[in-house]
């Protein structure tokens, strides 16, 4: 079965992925920061049991993951494949995760909330995603009692995701916004109009390779297809913005942009050593370089595909060991070497 991040989607746009998330909780269950060991295990047991036969309706099965039984690096490698989040990798009490076959569908249990839907599509796809996520909120809910007020809606942990709970988000690759100084002022101006800009991994994290999060921040008073519309009326903004840069660029410094790309592939090609920073923004000017019609690679090899996997937890599990920082490094450029020229 392919993943979702082995679609080509994720490399022939600006937009890498489309995502869905959904915060809902158990009526009869206090917010997860006040669950005793005993009821965060009975919660676990009865979010899975509700999508036990979901075979029949999604034509796929989930994996069951008990997140406080995986290692260190397990963790990380699910949340370098946006499968879950930091909070939930971090939890102390019992937590856990339902995740689909191609990854295109993450439950997490006992994270912020009881329930955490989380559907990813790559590219531009955010309404597959919000049909995917309707459907499975739908069937959990045919066999749980949401927390829910007829005023406010869903009702959550924080209270900003009070209402709709839903987060929908695109992330995007802008570099050319990013060198130009103008990330602060997007930032400004998106919030205006409900909107946040995060890193890599969503809130609290920091951009890698040109890579950033937007989603709304406003969940109460808004319905989901408003939220939705607005994200992607101030997406296609960025997008043609980026695009704009790009096209001012190969007009006016061609040559220092093609000079630029080919030094970041010739680093890449040649490297014995090199941290995942320095790949990530190297990478990034390859993937550009791509997508202007500058840099074409012999072989069919995903960009994206290699920034995720060049993260350390992927990496070390690649490596087949937890080698030093140094040992890190050195593999990283290997991997990177040999995908990009073989």
């Amino acid at each position: 079965m392919n993943k979702w991040y082995d679609s080509d989607e994720t490399d022939n746009n600006i937009v890498i992925s489309s995502r869905v998330r959904l915060a809902r909780n158990i009526r009869k269950y206090p917010f997860s920061y006040k669950l005793s060991e005993q009821q965060a295990q009975e919660l676990i047991e009865e979010v899975k049991n509700s999508i036990k036969d979901s075979k029949t309706v999604f034509g796929d099965s989930f994996d069951f993951v008990k997140i406080n039984e995986k290692s260190d690096i397990e963790k990380y490698s699910l949340l370098e494949n946006h499968s879950v989040s930091s909070e939930l990798i971090n939890k102390n009490k019992p937590a856990a995760l339902l995740l689909k076959d191609d990854e295109t569908v993450s439950i997490m249990i006992n994270e912020e909330d009881h329930i955490r839907i989380q559907t990813v599509f790559p590219g531009y796809n955010i309404k597959k995603a919000w049909e995917l996520a309707d459907k499975i909120d739908n069937l959990v809910e045919e066999s749980v009692e949401y927390a829910f007020d007829e005023d406010y809606g869903y009702l959550t942990s924080c209270i900003t995701n009070v209402g709709t709970g839903m987060r929908a988000s695109f992330m995007i690759h802008i570099p050319l916004i990013e060198m130009s100084g103008q990330i602060e002022n997007l930032s400004q101006a998106i919030s205006k109009f409900g909107m946040t800009l995060r890193g890599i991994y969503g809130e609290g994290s920091e951009p890698l390779g040109g890579i950033y999060q937007i989603s709304n921040q406003v969940t109460l008073g808004k319905s989901e297809e408003e939220i939705i519309e607005a994200l992607k009326n101030v997406t296609n903004q960025i997008v043609e913005q980026e695009n704009e840069l790009r096209k001012g660029v190969l007009k006016e410094r061609k040559i220092d942009f093609e000079d630029k790309i080919f030094r970041s592939y010739g680093i890449l090609s040649n490297c014995r050593k090199i941290s995942s920073k320095e790949a990530m923004q190297l990478l990034s000017d390859l993937r550009l370089g791509i997508m202007t019609g500058i840099l074409t690679l012999e072989n069919d090899v995903s960009i994206h595909r290699i920034m995720m996997n060049i993260q350390p937890g992927n990496l070390i599990k690649y490596m087949n060991k937890n080698g030093s920082p140094d040992e890190r490094d050195i593999q990283r450029a290997k991997y990177i070497r040999e995908t990009l020229t073989n």
